[in-house]
């Protein structure tokens, strides 16, 4: 079987992850894939199932005029139509998507050849873009026009940004003409609070499968290490952030009022910041920039004495994951699906720090996690279903 997968990166933050890991479970089993994907550098050991669509400058220039136009998704047409080439010379017996959206790819000229060609598809949705006018989540505001047809955008100003128009009616519109009526697409939800939304939206005639996110154990596992001492938490009880971006959606604010009222028994690290944020985190706070070498996660994650995830939007984030399986426990707020990847007493209401506090003093337990190879061993039982 010869599997395409299409994500905005390959092999590095939480999608491309997945996508290595489904692309190497392939390979195990005798298939071919290949993961074409549209931005930033792809560690050395996956360049060999990666294939890049456009350029830096076609996604600089696709980011620009999304800025002003709002149509994030519309522009790149000429590396998509040469993408299309590819796809036909290669000739793939099913085609996986995953994140579209990231400044890289045309959707209108994709879905074109994808109705057309009528191959059997799968559609791993890892957040809500595809079915908004402009979005990748919508809970902080409120909003549900997305139900019925976006329009005056509360978010305009979020990702991904428009600084001048609101074109999110049109969006809706034109998302909605290329998504629906497609032959032989089987969606994919890793949490059933985005199954439950794929229902209300204009996806629903489309068949979802469950498939809870899984983590790669033999990377992500008890690891033994010298992070406490590097950087002077011993004796301390260490409240570990992890986030690819920290955003408001991600709940910064809300580690800066956390440490603000934890007394010194506790220190708080956040993995994953900008040169910006660490020159303004309190004193008590330690910050670390972004890391892709997922050995380094998994001993900072078994460094840690719990992982607060305080996402205010998320659908399952495999950071709660990949903290359990190295033996951390997870308190993270009752946001998307996020509660349903934690024990369920180790979930609050969004913002309630006094709650987490109280869960900080008891003994925390972890879920199981599902490992790599049976999260791709139902991928590839899908893949068989939809084939024949």
């Amino acid at each position: 079987m010869k599997v395409l997968m299409i994500n905005s990166v390959c092999g590095i933050r939480s999608t491309g992850r997945i996508c290595t890991d489904i692309a190497q479970e392939l390979e195990n089993n005798g298939h071919e894939c290949k993961i074409a994907y549209g931005r930033e550098a792809v560690p050395t050991r996956f360049e060999k199932y990666a294939v890049r669509i456009g350029s830096d400058f076609g996604v600089n220039l696709h980011a620009g005029l999304s800025r002003i136009f709002d149509k994030s998704g519309f522009y790149s047409r000429r590396a998509t139509a040469k993408f299309i080439k590819w796809i036909k010379t290669y000739d793939p017996d099913i085609i996986h998507l995953h994140n579209l959206h990231g400044y890289y790819l045309n959707i209108k000229v994709l879905f074109d050849y994808l109705k057309q060609a009528n191959k059997p598809m799968v559609w791993t949705l890892h957040d809500c873009w595809t079915f908004t006018g402009h979005c990748p989540y919508f809970d902080m505001s409120g909003c549900e026009k997305w139900k019925t047809g976006c329009e005056h955008c509360p978010q305009k100003k979020q990702y991904p940004v428009s600084l001048v128009f609101d074109n999110s009616k049109k969006n809706y519109l034109r998302k909605k003409a290329c998504f629906t009526d497609v032959d032989n697409l089987t969606i994919v939800s890793p949490s059933q609070w985005l199954k439950d939304l794929v229902g209300n939206s204009f996806l629903r005639e489309y068949p979802v499968n469950v498939i809870a996110n899984g983590v790669d154990i033999e990377v992500f596992k008890p690891t033994n290490g010298d992070f406490k001492s590097r950087y002077g938490l011993d004796g301390k009880t260490v409240i570990l952030g992890v986030a690819g971006v920290w955003e408001e959606r991600k709940g910064l604010n809300d580690f800066i009022r956390l440490a603000k009222i934890l007394d010194d028994k506790y220190r708080i690290v956040l993995v994953g910041l900008s040169d910006a944020q660490l020159a303004e985190l309190p004193e008590n706070v330690i910050g670390i920039k972004r890391t892709n070498n997922v050995s380094e996660l998994a001993e900072i994650y078994t460094a840690a004495d719990v992982l607060f995830n305080p996402t205010y939007e998320d659908n399952y984030p495999t950071v709660n994951l990949e903290a359990q399986a190295c033996g951390t426990p997870v308190i993270t707020y009752a946001t998307g699906g996020s509660g349903e990847s934690v024990p369920t007493e180790n979930v609050v209401p969004r913002g309630d720090l006094q709650s987490v506090i109280k869960l900080l003093e008891s003994n925390l337990t972890v879920k199981d996690v599902k490992n790599t190879k049976d999260f791709c061993d139902e991928y590839l039982s899908l893949y068989n279903s939809v084939v024949q």
